[in-house]
């Protein structure tokens, strides 16, 4: 983005659309939980104006940068997982490691 001839803003995402209700369920899915277990809700924490669906929309990257997700979502979350696993000492599945050990074989970054 910084490299192009005029820096410019864009927004960078999937295209898709996903509910905090749902990374909860693939997050815990992932370990094998059933987040009913773990998780409650508390409707005061609602917001009355809460925009109901936003989507990122990435074209402008795509067409300028040439650019395209190379995760989804699903993989995104075990990313998540594993990395929050590896931060409190846990040893985590992995599966998430291994997807970017994949999609970014050469990365700067290391995954103990």
């Amino acid at each position: 983005m910084l490299q192009t001839e005029n820096p410019d803003d864009y927004v960078l995402g999937t295209g898709e659309s996903h509910t905090v209700r749902e990374f909860v369920e693939r997050s815990f899915g992932y370990l094998g939980l059933s987040w009913e277990k773990y998780v409650k809700t508390d409707r005061r924490y609602f917001r009355p104006t809460e925009v109901d669906s936003m989507c990122a929309d990435s074209t402008k990257a795509s067409k300028v940068l040439n650019w395209k997700p190379r995760i989804g979502f699903s993989d995104l979350v075990k990313i998540m997982v594993d990395a929050e696993l590896r931060k409190v000492g846990l040893k985590p599945p992995r599966e998430g490691d291994k997807m970017l050990e994949k999609v970014f074989p050469h990365r700067w970054w290391r995954v103990d």
